[in-house]
């Protein structure tokens, strides 16, 4: 396979963008991509594009990204899978380039989900993302959905709801200076632990708001890198990872099974081990996700995860920092544009260049869940050599 990098990156701010429609959101976030790029880009140098998007109660065609760019001879692909779907057509894009059928690659990907009324916004998020024969029925809504694994997982670690609130007020402190940020302020953690309760163990600090906004990546072959960029950033491992949509059908509700299986891929693509990561941007649609996620990822044992927030190891300055744009938590999720924003914000990291960047980091891992928890993919990337 050839080597794939990424030469440029960009995205809108995450927000409630009202005024906006996604035609307009998409040439924002490729417009501040195609400045990114070192070396220029001319649009004729785009072989295909990977458009991600999970559509809001709308959806969206693939030629809605022709329209809005206008490059109506570019071919687009759109992918669709759960709020994995952002590092999936990353992934998808680097299968492209990688076989040789591709040079050079856009992967853009938006949502719009401030248009639609939050309870019909649920309604069809939880109809799509759930088993609709049990789960919907039943009325798992994603906070509650989510909640049964982590107050198991609460109930066999000695992770308490502190180690949660303590994610919350990370991620918060991380995201306060990220001006692409929906949420930029801080909370102590009395605020988190005291929050109005969403869904038990849930308050309100725990749980990502959704949001508008786009994002976009343009990758390269190895061959061509040179065109465009003296400092790529290259993609050495990517991984899809699946699991059982219905919950009666787990059988341990305090792992992921997607995330562990899309991790091995990636890692072993990559030919990295989880101690060679030196800055991640993890899932923490609900903190409790992130928390459990460090184990699955291989961040730390069984368990053992509420050690790295209780030591600060993951706080931008420890040995380990996740999530520094502020996670889905501040940044904001919309779903197709989430995993690549992800990209956007390794990418500023691995060349020095993010607001709270990290010392020294070389190696920077993107991981998203969904479906609720039937699907996961992740990314590793590598600075400039």
């Amino acid at each position: 396979m050839r080597e794939v990098a990424v030469v440029g990156a960009g995205m809108t701010p995450f927000a409630e963008h009202f005024a906006l429609g996604v035609k307009d959101l998409l040439p924002l976030a490729f417009a501040e991509c195609a400045a990114s790029v070192d070396k220029g880009l001319r649009t004729a140098d785009l072989d295909a594009a990977w458009f991600g998007a999970t559509g809001g109660t709308d959806g969206f065609a693939a030629g809605i990204l022709s329209d809005a760019l206008g490059l109506p001879e570019l071919p687009v692909t759109k992918i669709e899978n759960s709020c994995a779907t952002g590092n999936d057509a990353v992934r998808n894009a680097v299968f492209g380039i990688a076989s040789g059928l591709v040079d050079v690659a856009l992967v853009i990907g938006a949502d719009k989900l401030r248009e639609t009324a939050q309870r019909d916004l649920l309604r069809e998020w939880e109809a799509t993302g759930a088993d609709r024969a049990w789960d919907y029925p039943l009325g798992p809504f994603t906070p509650a959905g989510f909640a049964l694994h982590v107050n198991r997982y609460l109930h066999e670690s000695p992770a308490t709801r502190e180690h949660l609130a303590m994610v919350a007020v990370k991620n918060h402190r991380h995201g306060a200076r990220n001006p692409k940020a929906r949420l930029r302020f801080q909370i102590t953690m009395e605020q988190a632990m005291t929050a109005p309760l969403v869904a038990d163990p849930f308050g309100v600090y725990d749980c990502v708001p959704q949001s508008d906004g786009a994002a976009a990546l343009v990758l390269a072959a190895a061959e061509v890198v040179d065109r465009y960029t003296d400092r790529p950033v290259w993609i050495r491992g990517v991984g899809l990872g699946l699991d059982s949509v219905m919950h009666q059908h787990k059988r341990d509700m305090t792992t992921f099974p997607a995330t562990v299986r899309a991790a091995r891929r990636a890692f072993a693509m990559a030919g990295l081990e989880p101690a060679d990561v030196d800055v991640a941007e993890v899932h923490d649609f609900f903190t409790g996700i992130e928390l459990m996620s460090y184990e699955d990822l291989g961040f730390a044992d069984r368990f053992e995860g509420y050690k790295l927030v209780e030591s600060g190891a993951t706080t931008v300055g420890g040995a380990l920092p996740v999530n520094p744009s502020g996670g889905l938590k501040c940044k904001g999720h919309p779903p197709g544009a989430t995993g690549i924003a992800q990209c956007v914000e390794l990418f500023e990291q691995l060349r020095g260049d993010a607001v709270n960047q990290v010392d020294g980091a070389r190696i920077g891992l993107a991981h998203n869940i969904g479906g609720p928890t039937a699907v996961a993919a992740v990314t590793l990337l590598e600075g400039p050599r």
